[in-house]
């Protein structure tokens, strides 16, 4: 079910990665080996030089390994492979044929490793009399990597105080809901052999989810992530970007023939921030020393038939300061099992899923704040299931989802059902949208994969799909559409409709009462033309939501590549994008008089938002070892608040406009009478409106001078 692929193309360019789950492939694995590549009147011929310290193997007698060989012909949009995975059918690795003949051979051992000196200079904004920043920062600093084998089937990774430089910046984003931004690990420590860590979608080809929040259980972005503490007021502070990394390790790889094995540790440093307030200056605690752990197990038996795994999480933080032990949990655990069985010896019907249960612990004071954060609710005056403990110094939760799957032959079947209880939390060391949620789905389809003389492969899938929360509430609902073609000519298209009827909404009042949601419909559509063989690549990307609620959203990303060279290849994708919310939430106002909506008022606006931006990418290849990347992205959005409201009743979308019906509304200060001559006290609403730009990118220049060693030279912009 796991290996490695190795690839070189025509240039003499390398390509390296690892295969994990049958089906599955990763490029994140960074192996030390070469390949050269030899164009003549025939042709072209390659030759690969694989080290056999860079292969994790058991040494036996006799020693028998898979091994498959591909060419891919781009201009032909044509793959050649000794044994091929039919597009009606699933499995990979598995596949392969077997290479024998191997004698005396054994593990290698290898020890790699990567010292680092960087000299950054950073030229700042700043006002005239901070003194923390002058518009420019020195910044020298030094670390190193380290990567050996640890026996035959182990490989270990540590790091200390790593420079992440040459990653590519996050993208710049508006998020006016009440989740966190998902980005992806880029940092090449947490990123090599990151598969390994992969839980609860094993042994299945296809996972889907219907509005689903499968969480992730290991986040890598948590740690080193910016110092989560609140910065105390002061007229000037300085804030590090990211919490120091003070070291970490991670063995990985295989305890016997089937056996994968990883286990991650780091430690994290206590940050402060500096302030100063007039002549006088001071410290405060604003990320705490921190561990993080975590531990995977994998166990596949007999001819891939069935497998069971376990994964455990922990984080651990050491508080210095009182106001850290209420903003943040002291210790976070989770433990969970998955698992895969075929229901047949074909290996065309699979059940696959997982099982875990999560534990927080802190002070009362942040017990308090996590019942009441988005991804719980507790505080929802309307809601018999939950109830907000202001005593309580822990939370303990229990999820599960599983699949069913058939995954061979013309017509495939994709269904599921899970649960995550109102108090599940993995956020601390993973990533976790909600919780209190039961969501399933039943959906198929059925896929053409001979050619004709106007197309090369087409599908079609529907599916019908429910979700409520623990107090019985229908929450979400409705049915889905979509296909895609693949034509002769080697352009492609999908297409997709759904349509959600009338349900309830227990997230638009953030911990409020229950609101309605009104049916709507989604439609969305893809091209793109031949990318392979063309100098020019047009791509092209639509949605469009409407729901019966008057309100819209659409977007356009259109892109374009252009490869001048076989070296160089410039895309840019601008987008534009237009949203209509007529319930855009504001703010709550506590008012006993507001009986009607439990002694609050849940204050709504219309919302016009207008977002253009655009990604651009160059990549030039001077030779096999040396390169430029270049990314940019510019982005402006633009957000305007008309006709304040607030709710006039649960399990409703209804709401009563201020400035009618004996209510007014002052727009040049923002206040608010809710009944005018009445008693309920009038109250402020500072103008919400924004006006975002950003301009974020980097380029790096990479020069592998020799095998495994490189030397980078960066410029960002933030």
């Amino acid at each position: 079910r796991s290996g490695y692929y190795f690839q070189v193309n025509a240039a003499g360019t390398m390509i390296d990665g690892t295969l994990q789950n049958d089906d599955w492939n990763d490029d994140s694995w960074d192996g030390v080996w070469q390949a050269h590549a030899k164009r003549d009147a025939q042709g072209w011929s390659a030759e690969f030089r694989i080290p056999y310290s860079q292969l994790r193997f058991r040494k036996t007698e006799p020693m028998v390994w898979g091994i498959n060989f591909a060419r891919n012909i781009q201009r032909h949009n044509e793959g050649d492979y000794v044994v091929f995975q039919r597009k009606n059918a699933s499995g990979f690795v598995s596949r392969f044929p077997h290479l024998v003949g191997l004698q005396n051979v054994a593990p290698r051992r290898s020890i790699e490793f990567l010292p680092y000196v960087t000299q950054k200079g950073e030229f700042l904004g700043h006002a005239a009399d901070d003194p923390f920043n002058d518009g420019s920062r020195f910044k020298p600093d030094v670390g190193a990597d380290l990567r050996m084998s640890v026996g035959s089937g182990l490989t270990l990774n540590a790091t200390a105080n790593p420079d992440f430089g040459q990653v590519e910046v996050d993208p710049a984003v508006v998020n006016l809901s009440d989740v966190e931004s998902f980005f992806q690990e880029k940092r090449p420590f947490f990123v090599d052999g990151s598969s390994i860590f992969s839980f609860g979608n094993q042994g299945a080809s296809d996972y889907w989810g219907f509005n689903w929040p499968e969480p992730i259980f290991f986040y890598s972005r948590r740690i080193g992530r910016s110092p989560q503490g609140s910065t105390p007021d002061a007229d000037f502070s300085s804030v590090p970007f990211g919490t120091t990394i003070l070291g970490a390790a991670k063995l990985t790889g295989k305890l016997g023939p089937a056996w994968n094995f990883g286990t991650l540790h780091a430690l994290t440093a206590s940050e402060e921030a500096k302030l100063a307030t007039g002549s006088l200056r001071s410290e405060s605690e604003i990320e705490p020393m921190t561990y993080y752990g975590v531990a995977r197990g994998l166990r596949e038996f007999k001819g891939r038939q069935r497998g069971l795994g376990v994964m455990g999480t922990v984080a651990e933080r050491n508080f210095q300061s009182q106001s850290l032990r209420d903003q943040l949990n002291s210790r976070s655990l989770m433990g969970g099992l998955d698992g895969w069985t075929f229901l047949d010896k074909n290996q065309t019907w699979v059940i696959s899923g997982w099982s875990a249960m999560s534990r927080v612990q802190g002070n009362t004071t942040r017990m308090s704040r996590l019942q009441r954060n988005s991804r719980h609710y507790f505080q929802r005056p309307d809601a018999d299931h939950v109830e907000f403990d202001p005593d309580a110094t822990s939370l303990t939760g229990f999820g599960s989802r599983y699949w069913l799957n058939k995954q061979k032959g013309r017509s495939f079947v994709n269904a599921a059902a899970g649960f995550m209880t109102p108090s599940f939390d993995v956020a601390d060391v993973g990533f976790q949208n909600r919780s209190d949620v039961i969501n399933a789905h039943f959906g198929g389809g059925y896929k053409w994969t001979d050619a004709t003389r106007w197309r090369k492969y087409q599908n079609v899938l529907g599916a019908v799909f429910s979700a409520w929360d623990f107090g019985g509430n229908h929450t979400y609902g409705g049915g889905y559409l979509s296909g895609n073609t693949e034509f002769f000519n080697n352009y492609s298209t999908e297409y997709s409709l759904a349509y959600n009827p009338r349900t309830l909404n227990n997230r638009l009042t953030r911990g409020g009462p229950l609101t309605e949601n009104d049916p709507g419909y989604e439609t969305s559509l893809y091209f793109d033309t031949d990318g392979k063989a063309k100098r020019f690549y047009f791509i092209s990307g639509y949605g469009y939501t409407q729901p019966e609620a008057d309100s819209w959203n659409w977007n356009v990303f259109p892109g374009v590549e252009f490869k001048p060279a076989s070296n160089l290849t410039f895309r840019v994708g601008p987008g534009y994008e237009r949203i209509r919310e007529y319930a855009q939430f504001v703010t709550r106002i506590d008012d006993a008089s507001a009986t009607d909506t439990y002694g609050a008022r849940y204050v709504f606006a219309n919302l016009e938002q207008t977002t253009v931006s655009a990604n651009v990418r160059l990549n030039w290849s001077f030779t096999p070892r040396v390169s430029l990347q270049l990314f940019a992205q510019p982005l402006i959005s633009s957000g305007e608040y008309t006709d304040y409201k607030e709710l006039a009743r649960p399990k409703s979308f209804a709401f009563r406009h201020y400035g009618e019906n004996g209510s007014t509304f002052d727009p040049a200060t923002g206040t608010v009478d809710p009944d005018g001559p009445g008693g309920a006290a009038p109250f402020q609403i500072d103008s919400p409106d924004f006006n975002f730009r950003s301009l974020r990118g980097n380029a790096v220049l990479r020069w592998e001078y020799m095998p495994g060693s490189a030397l980078f030279v960066v410029w960002t912009q933030e």
